[in-house]
C-alpha cells in the first residue's frame, strides 16, 4: 500500500508541474475543471482505494486534478461523476476537451500485470440534478480514451483529446470517466457546445445560432434586412456543426436613395443618386440635371431639358433639337410628277442620336390651301424617318406645294415647340399629259359623244387634243390605205356626227403642248353607232325563237356526250382511297405543279404565282433563326384591308449575287402554288425593294424535332399519331400534284400553336414528270443521307417512293421525341446498315401498328412501299381506334435507345456522374443529381426507378431513359422489372 502511496505522489508532482497552454475559442462553455478555482465536487466511486484528488498552487491559482493509478490491482471498475451540467434547449451536441496523462505499463518493471493504457468516457442524461445518487445502468459510453503518446520513467506526455457527445435532449446531463486499470491522470475536462456568432451578411442580419447535431447538419437560419435594405426573398443561412455559417441564399440590397457602406445602408449625399433597389453605390447627379438632396432617388432635369419615358433616371436630361438645314426640293424632267427632297441634320441635336423626321405636305390653288393627302406618295414614308432624304411623287402640275420637314427626338413629346423648316415650290410640266382612257358618254345611230381622262392635271387654257378616228375594215378592206379623220379640241370631249348606223369605229386621242408638241397617244378604242330600228320588226321573233331553240338543243346534246365521255374514263371517277378527301380544302389539286426553273426569266415565275407586299406593311420584332439565304424574323402583316396577322420573314442577306436572288425567290414559286392546310401557307413576296423577303405564316412552336425534344415524355401515342397524320395529309397533296420534297424531315415540318404540322422548306424540291414513276436525278449536291432511301442515295434519283421512305424517318423520329436518326452512326455505317438489311427498332413506347408502318415505308423494293393516301387512311383508322395503340412494339433499350454499356464513346468507364448524364442526353438533371449527394458512378449503379423519381425527374419518357441507362451499365438485363415504370 505504501509503496502504491508513493508511486501515485511522485506521479503526481511531475504532472502538475507540465506547462498547458489554453487556446482560446468562442465556444459556449458550460464546464471548464481549470477555471473553477475550488472544490470539484465531483463523485467517486468507490470512495476507498479508487480516483484521488490532488492540489497545487500554479502561479497563484489552486489547481484541481483527479488521477489514478491501480495498476497491480486486478478487475478495477473505478468511475469518476461530475456535478449536473446544465444544457442550452438548443444545443443537443456538446464537445468534451480531455488533457490527461497516461503512463506507460512498461515501466511498471513487472509489477502491472492487470496495467491498461485507456479509460473510457459515459454520459448520463436528467430532467433535474440527482445529487450523490449513483447507478452504473443510468450511463451509455460516449468512447474509449487512448493517449497519442504515452508517459515514461522520467518524461512527462500530455495529451489533449476531444469527443463529441451527441442526440442529447433532457435539461442537462453527467459526464463520467471510467478507469479499468490504467495509470493516468486527468488534468482539465472543458465542456462546451458551438455557435454560429450573430453576423451581418450582405446587409442581412442573422442571429447567433447553436450549432446542429448530426442529425442537421446545416441548420437554416432565417435573417432580416438591415435597415433600409430589402429582398425579393428572405435571406437564409446555414450554419454547420462547427459553428461557420456558410451558403447565404438571398441577398439584401439598399433601397432608393440609400447605399451600402460597410454592413449598413447609408443615405446618398447631396449631389448624388440612386433609382432603385440595387447593390450599386450612389451616382453623381448626371448633366442639365439640378443638385439633389440627401437620400436623392434622382436628379431633377434643368428647365428646359427632358428625359425620354425609356431613359434611365440615371441618364442625362436632353435638350430639344433644332430646325433641320438646307432644305432643298430638287425636281428632274425624266421623272414627271416627283421630286426629291434633301436637308441636313439639326446644328443642335440636344444631346441625342434618336432623331426622327417627319414631312408634312400641303398643295395651294390660288389662295387655298389643303393637305396633299393620300394621292402624294412618300418613299420610303412622311413620318419617323431616319434618313434626311425623302422621295415625293404622283404630284400634280401648275400647283404650288408647300412642305414642312420636323426634327423630333423621344423629348419632343414634352415640348409644343416644334423645330420645323418649310419650302414651297411647284411643278411646271412643258410636255404634255398622257391621255389615260377613252370613255363613252352616248350614242345614237349617227353620232357617238366621248370623253377621255389624261395622267395628271392640265393647266386651263393651254392645253388641246389631237382626236383621230376611222372605220373599222372588214376582211376585203384591209388592204386598202387606212385614212383617219383628224379633230384638234380645247376640251376632253366631244360629239361626233354624220356617222353610219350599226357601224364600228376606232378612235385614237392625244394631247397637245402649248408649243403644238404631242403626247403619246392613248390605246385604241372601239365604239359603235346603234343600228337603225326596222319598221317590220315584228317579223324578226319566228327567227330569234328558231335561234334560241337550236342552242338549247345543241347544249343538250353538249352535255349528254361529257357523261358518255367520264363514264368510259376511270380517272375521272373517284377512287376508293380518295373516299376520305371529300372536303373541299382536300381534294385531289386539279391542277400539275409548274417547276419555276423551267422559266427562263425566274422572276416572271415569282410574279405568277406570288403576291408583292409592300415593305410598309410588314413589321420586323425578333430574329427567330438564320436560313441559306439570311435571317428569318418573326413579324406582324398588316396590309390594306386585310386583318393584322403574326408572320415569319425571310430575308436576303446583302452582298448576294444575281442567282442567290433568283435561287431565293424560287421557293417563294413553289410556295405559292400550294394551298393546304398542312402545307406552309405563302403570304406573299417583297422583289422590287432594294432587300428582297419572303413572308409566310408564322408557326409558334417552330421547327417539330425541337419542340418534341422540349416536350419529351408529355404527348400520348395518339396524339403523335395525330401531329403524323398532318404530315402525311400535306404529303399527299404534294404527291397529287406531281411534286416530291427530297428533304422531308423533322426539321423541315413546322407545328403552330394547335399543334399542327405543316411541310416546309421546298429548297430541294423537284416536279416529277407525268409518269407517276417518273424521278428527278441530280448530278450533285447534297443529300440527307439518314432520311434519304437507299435508291436515292445511289443512283440520285426521286420519287413519291422516296418520299414515303423519308416519311418513315419521321415517324421514328415523332415517336422518339426528336432523337436523332441512327444516333451517333456516321453516314457511311447508316449506308452499310441499310444496305445489309438494318432497320430503326422500336422507339420507347411506341404503338406496334406504328411501327409496322415504319416497316413498310422502309421496304427495299420501292413499288412495294405504300402511298400517302393509304398512309393517311390507315393513320385515319388508329385514330378513330385509340384501342388499336395500346399494344406496344417489342422495345430493346440497349438498341432502341443507343445507350451505352459500361463506357464512354473513347471506350473509358464514365469518369462522372455529369459525363454519363450528357451521353444519354439528360444534363438538365446534374443538379438534381448533385444536390441529392448522387456524385459518383458506384452511386448512380445503386439507383431503383423510386429513388430516381424522388430526385426530381417526373416525365416519363426522361425517367424511363435514364433507368433504362443504368440498366445497360449493370449490364443485367433479367433486372428489367425493376426498372418498370
Amino acid at each position: 500500500m505504501a509503496f502504491r502511496r508513493i508511486r501515485r505522489i511522485l506521479f503526481f508532482n511531475v504532472f502538475i508541474n507540465c506547462i498547458f497552454i489554453s487556446l482560446q475559442s468562442k465556444e459556449e462553455v458550460l464546464l471548464d475543471m481549470k477555471a473553477s478555482g475550488g472544490e470539484l465536487g465531483w463523485l467517486t466511486s468507490p470512495d476507498e482505494n479508487g480516483w484521488e484528488i490532488g492540489q497545487q498552487a500554479v502561479n497563484g491559482s489552486l489547481l484541481y486534478n483527479y488521477f489514478i493509478c491501480n495498476v497491480e490491482e486486478r478487475e478495477q471498475d473505478n468511475w469518476l461523476r461530475t456535478t449536473f451540467i446544465q444544457r442550452n434547449p438548443t444545443a443537443s451536441r456538446v464537445f468534451v476537451e480531455l488533457s490527461f496523462v497516461v503512463r506507460d505499463c512498461n515501466s511498471f518493471n513487472g509489477d502491472s500485470l492487470t496495467c491498461k493504457e485507456t479509460f473510457n468516457l459515459f454520459v448520463s442524461e436528467s430532467d433535474a440534478d440527482i445529487g450523490t445518487s449513483f447507478r452504473k445502468g443510468q450511463f451509455r459510453k460516449v468512447a474509449t480514451i487512448a493517449p497519442d503518446e504515452i508517459t515514461g520513467v522520467g518524461e512527462m506526455k500530455v495529451n489533449t483529446e476531444t469527443r463529441v457527445v451527441e442526440n442529447l435532449s433532457r435539461k442537462g446531463f453527467y459526464l463520467a470517466f471510467q478507469d479499468i486499470g490504467a495509470c493516468v491522470a486527468i488534468y482539465s475536462v472543458r465542456v462546451y457546445y458551438k455557435s454560429c456568432p450573430a453576423t451581418v451578411k450582405s446587409l442581412a442580419l442573422f442571429p447567433e445560432t447553436v450549432a446542429g447535431g448530426e442529425n442537421q447538419a446545416l441548420r437554416e437560419v432565417a435573417g432580416a434586412c438591415v435597415e433600409n435594405a430589402e429582398s425579393e426573398e428572405q435571406p437564409r443561412i446555414y450554419c454547420t456543426v462547427d459553428g461557420e455559417w456558410v451558403v447565404p441564399v438571398g441577398q439584401c440590397q439598399c433601397r432608393p436613395g440609400y447605399e451600402a457602406v460597410n454592413d449598413a445602408c447609408q443615405e446618398c449625399q447631396p449631389g448624388f443618386f440612386k433609382a432603385s433597389v440595387s447593390s450599386e453605390a450612389c451616382k453623381p447627379c448626371p448633366e442639365n440635371t439640378q443638385p439633389s438632396g440627401s437620400g436623392s432617388l434622382a436628379c431633377p432635369c434643368m428647365e428646359g431639358f427632358f428625359r425620354a419615358p425609356e431613359d434611365p433616371q440615371s441618364a442625362a436630361c436632353s435638350g430639344l433639337p433644332s430646325a433641320p438645314e438646307n432644305l432643298v426640293a430638287k425636281t428632274s424632267p425624266l421623272t414627271l410628277g416627283k421630286l426629291q427632297l434633301s436637308w441636313s441634320a439639326p446644328s443642335d441635336t440636344g444631346g441625342r442620336s434618336d432623331i426622327t423626321y417627319s414631312v408634312v405636305c400641303e398643295r395651294c390653288e390660288g389662295s387655298v390651301c389643303q393637305a396633299c393627302g393620300e394621292k402624294v406618295h412618300f418613299d420610303p414614308g412622311n413620318t419617323d424617318l431616319v434618313e434626311p432624304t425623302v422621295s415625293v411623287s404622283e404630284l400634280e402640275p401648275h400647283l404650288n406645294y408647300t412642305f414642312t420637314v420636323e426634327a423630333r427626338s423621344a423629348v419632343s413629346q414634352f415640348s409644343s415647340h416644334r423645330a420645323t423648316s418649310t419650302i414651297t415650290t411647284a411643278l411646271h410640266y412643258t410636255d404634255p399629259p398622257k391621255v389615260t382612257g377613252i370613255h363613252l358618254v352616248d350614242s345614237s345611230p349617227t353620232s357617238l359623244s366621248l370623253s377621255w381622262t389624261v395622267s395628271r392635271r392640265a393647266k386651263p387654257h393651254t392645253t388641246r387634243y389631237e382626236l383621230m378616228y376611222r372605220k373599222k375594215e372588214n376582211e376585203e378592206e384591209k388592204e386598202k390605205v387606212t385614212t383617219y379623220t383628224v379633230l384638234v379640241l380645247e376640251k376632253n370631249s366631244v360629239q361626233i356626227s354624220d356617222l353610219s348606223p350599226g357601224t364600228v369605229y376606232l378612235f385614237k386621242v392625244q394631247a397637245l403642248g402649248p408649243d403644238g408638241n404631242s403626247g403619246s397617244n392613248s390605246i385604241e378604242e372601239e365604239f359603235s353607232t346603234q343600228a337603225e330600228v326596222s319598221p317590220h320588226t315584228g317579223n324578226t321573233a319566228p327567227i330569234l325563237g328558231a335561234a334560241v331553240g337550236g342552242c338549247a338543243v345543241l347544249f343538250i346534246v353538249v352535255v349528254v356526250l361529257f357523261l358518255r365521255k367520264r363514264r368510259r374514263n376511270p380517272h375521272a371517277r373517284q377512287g376508293p382511297e380518295d373516299t376520305y378527301f371529300s372536303s373541299s380544302e382536300q381534294l385531289k389539286p386539279l391542277k400539275t405543279y409548274v417547276d419555276p426553273h423551267t422559266y427562263e426569266d425566274p422572276n416572271i415565275a415569282v410574279l405568277k404565282f406570288a403576291s408583292e407586299i409592300h415593305p410598309n406593311h410588314i413589321t420586323k420584332q425578333k430574329v427567330i433563326g438564320a436560313g441559306e439565304f439570311g435571317e428569318v424574323y418573326r413579324g406582324i402583316l398588316k396590309a390594306p384591308g386585310r386583318k393584322e396577322s403574326a408572320v415569319a420573314i425571310k430575308t436576303l442577306k446583302p452582298g448576294y449575287t444575281e442567282k442567290q436572288r433568283q435561287d431565293f425567290l424560287s421557293e417563294a414559286s413553289i410556295m405559292g402554288q400550294f394551298s393546304h392546310q398542312n402545307i406552309i401557307r405563302l403570304e406573299g413576296v417583297v422583289t422590287k425593294f432594294k432587300h428582297a423577303m419572303i413572308v409566310t405564316e408564322f408557326m409558334e412552336n417552330g421547327a417539330l424535332d425541337k419542340y418534341l425534344r422540349d416536350h419529351d415524355g408529355e404527348m400520348s401515342s395518339h396524339q403523335l399519331v395525330g401531329m403524323l397524320r398532318g404530315i402525311a395529309a400535306g404529303m399527299k397533296y404534294l404527291s397529287d400534284m406531281s411534286y416530291v420534297h427530297r428533304d422531308l424531315a423533322a426539321r423541315n415540318i413546322l407545328v403552330n400553336s394547335n399543334l399542327e404540322c405543316k411541310v416546309s422548306d421546298f429548297g430541294l424540291s423537284r416536279v416529277l414528270e407525268d409518269d407517276p414513276e417518273g424521278t428527278y436525278t441530280t448530278s450533285g449536291g447534297k443529300i440527307p443521307i439518314r432520311w434519304t432511301a437507299p435508291e436515292a442515295i445511289a443512283y440520285r434519283k426521286f420519287t413519291s417512293a422516296s418520299d414515303v421512305w423519308s416519311y418513315g424517318i419521321v415517324m421514328w423520329e415523332v415517336m422518339a421525341f426528336g432523337e436523332r436518326p441512327y444516333w451517333d452512326m456516321s453516314n457511311h455505317e447508316v449506308m452499310k446498315a441499310i444496305n445489309e438489311g438494318f432497320r430503326l427498332p422500336a422507339p420507347m413506347d411506341c404503338p406496334s401498328a406504328v411501327y409496322q408502318l415504319m416497316l413498310q415505308c422502309w421496304l427495299q423494293d420501292r413499288s412495294k412501299r405504300p402511298r400517302f393516301p393509304d398512309i393517311v387512311s390507315l393513320l385515319d383508322k388508329l385514330l378513330k381506334s385509340p384501342d388499336s395503340l395500346k399494344t406496344i412494339a417489342d422495345f430493346d433499350p440497349r438498341v432502341s435507345i443507343r445507350l451505352p454499356s459500361t463506357s464512354g464513346s473513347d471506350g473509358s468507364p464514365f469518369r462522372s456522374v455529369s459525363e454519363w448524364l450528357e451521353s444519354i442526353k439528360m444534363s438538365q438533371y446534374n443538379e438534381n443529381f448533385s444536390c441529392a449527394g448522387i456524385v459518383s458512378m458506384e452511386q448512380v449503379l445503386q439507383m431503383k426507378s423510386e429513388d430516381i423519381r424522388n430526385i426530381g425527374v417526373r416525365l416519363p419518357g426522361h425517367l424511363k431513359r435514364i433507368a433504362y441507362s443504368i440498366l445497360g451499365l449493370k449490364d443485367q438485363t433479367s433486372t428489367l422489372s425493376v426498372f418498370a415504370v
